[in-house]
């Protein structure tokens, strides 16, 4: 994930503290057999989405806005291209939470591309929360019940305007410095973890026992970083319509 002004290595470098290294290979033999798919950003600009799913491209996750005064350029021609390859497609927001509140932030999110419906071939909306990149505090100056606060304000405003709850895509160390490890959500949202270069995601976060998108590596076939979803394709479309 990226947020607008930084270029994947230096998200990357960012994020070094919560991504365990090693080899690549045995990430995705684990993943072997489950969706496999991509998240991208302006920084893939144009994709091939005919390639991509020639390269088994399932589904993928788009940027669409970050706090409530950016809407990614390139959103409507990635989303829009990955509905016609028939790629699954959804959107992202990144998050911002020490410029305004959950609540504004996802309705700017819904407004600009973070809508859903249950035509089958969208998935549901995802909040990125990560560490901050725009400065020294990690998470955003926020308390760790603040941020639970924020999330929680982010969802609800989601749920209401879309009729479904966001997927929260973290990674196991943001979660437990930055909310404590708050259990507040694992009973109701989808978790989207990432750790890269493992064999698997390692101990998940807040209480949840099962993890539903993966991003295990960064470089691969496709284009943006490399995802599979935990179950079967049949699965996915499944949980598409909700």
């Amino acid at each position: 994930m990226t947020s607008r002004h930084a270029a994947r290595t230096l998200t990357l470098a960012l994020c070094g503290a919560l991504l365990a290294t090693g080899a690549a290979a045995p990430a995705r033999a684990v993943a072997a057999g489950k969706p496999k798919g991509h998240d991208v950003s302006s920084h893939q600009g144009g994709v091939d989405w005919a390639k991509a799913r020639a390269d088994g491209a399932a589904f993928v996750y788009v940027k669409a806005t970050e706090s409530t005064d950016y809407r990614s350029p390139t959103f409507k021609k990635q989303y829009d291209g990955a509905r016609a390859a028939g790629i699954l497609r959804g959107a992202y927001h990144f998050a911002v939470p020490d410029r305004s509140s959950g609540a504004t932030q996802a309705a700017y999110f819904v407004r600009n591309g973070g809508a859903w419906r249950a035509d089958g071939r969208t998935l549901p909306p995802a909040l990125d929360m990560e560490y901050n990149p725009y400065g020294s505090h990690k998470c955003y100056g926020l308390g760790k019940a603040a941020m639970v606060r924020w999330i929680r304000a982010f969802s609800d405003e989601v749920l209401r305007l879309t009729g479904r709850r966001p997927v929260l895509y973290t990674t196991a160390n943001w979660w437990r410095l930055c909310t404590g490890d708050s259990t507040a959500f694992a009973a109701d949202h989808a978790l989207w973890i990432a750790r890269h270069g493992t064999s698997g995601t390692g101990a998940l976060p807040g209480g949840w026992n099962t993890w539903t998108f993966w991003q295990y590596a960064t470089a691969g076939t496709l284009p943006g970083d490399q995802n599979r979803f935990n179950g079967s394709l049949a699965g996915l479309k499944r949980f598409a319509r909700g």
